[in-house]
C-alpha cells in the first residue's frame, strides 16, 4: 500500500510533469464518496496572486500523488474543470463536515477530513473523525479526533456517510496508526478497541 494522506494536505500541493516542469496547484480535491476514490483535482495558477483555473486534472491524467507534487505526464490530460465537476462534488462540499453513521445508526462524529491514498491509488482509505462524546466516552476534546477506516463499504445519503459496523470497532490516534488498520503493521502506534 502507498502512503495515506490527508486529502486537505494536497491543497497547495504542485503539479508537476515528469520532465519537472510546474504546470499549477491544487485548489481542490473532487472524489466519489460512494464508490470511494479521487475523481480528479480543481487547479489554480502557480502566482501567488493567480486564481482557479478553468481546466482541472482528472485522475486519469495524474502518473502517481506523491508526498511533495502531484505528478502528470504532461498538460494534455488537463480538461474542463466545470465538465469534470459536473456530476462530482469537491470534498469540501461534499465530505467534509458531513456526519458519519454506522449501519445499525449510531452516530460516529463529523468528518474533518478524508485521508486517501498516494502513488497510483487515489483511494479513499478513512476519515478524521470528530467523534461524538457517545462513540467515545470521556475522552477529552483533543482525543476526539480519531481516524477511521473506510471498511469494505462506504454509503453516501445525502449529507450522510455510513459506515460498516466492522469499520468502527477500531480507530487510530494518527495516519501511522490509520496505515496498521487498513494495511499492515506500524509497531509503536496506539491503534485499538474504543474504550
Amino acid at each position: 500500500m502507498d502512503e495515506l494522506m490527508a486529502a486537505r494536505s494536497l491543497t497547495t500541493r504542485p503539479v508537476v510533469t515528469l520532465r519537472g516542469d510546474a504546470v499549477a496547484h491544487v485548489k481542490d480535491t473532487v472524489c466519489d464518496a460512494a464508490a470511494g476514490r479521487i475523481t480528479g483535482f480543481t487547479l489554480t495558477g502557480r502566482g501567488l496572486l493567480s486564481g482557479p483555473l478553468k481546466e482541472g486534472l482528472p485522475w486519469s491524467g495524474v502518473y502517481a500523488l506523491g508526498h511533495d507534487a502531484v505528478m502528470i505526464r504532461d498538460g494534455r490530460g488537463l480538461v474542463s474543470a466545470a465538465a469534470m465537476t459536473a456530476h462530482q462534488q469537491n470534498l469540501r462540499a461534499r465530505v467534509l463536515g458531513a456526519r458519519v453513521l454506522t449501519e445499525a445508526g449510531a452516530e460516529v462524529g463529523t468528518v474533518l477530513d478524508v485521508v486517501v491514498e498516494g502513488g497510483t491509488g487515489g483511494r479513499i482509505m478513512g476519515f478524521r473523525v470528530a467523534a461524538s462524546r457517545r462513540f467515545v466516552p470521556g475522552a477529552s476534546r483533543h482525543r476526539r479526533r480519531v481516524y477511521v477506516p473506510r471498511g469494505e463499504t462506504l454509503t453516501v445519503n445525502g449529507r450522510d456517510l455510513v459506515l460498516p459496523e466492522d469499520a468502527v470497532r477500531h480507530v487510530a490516534d494518527d495516519l501511522p496508526g490509520l496505515t496498521a488498520l487498513v494495511g499492515g503493521g506500524v509497531p509503536g502506534h496506539r491503534t485499538g478497541p474504543l474504550p
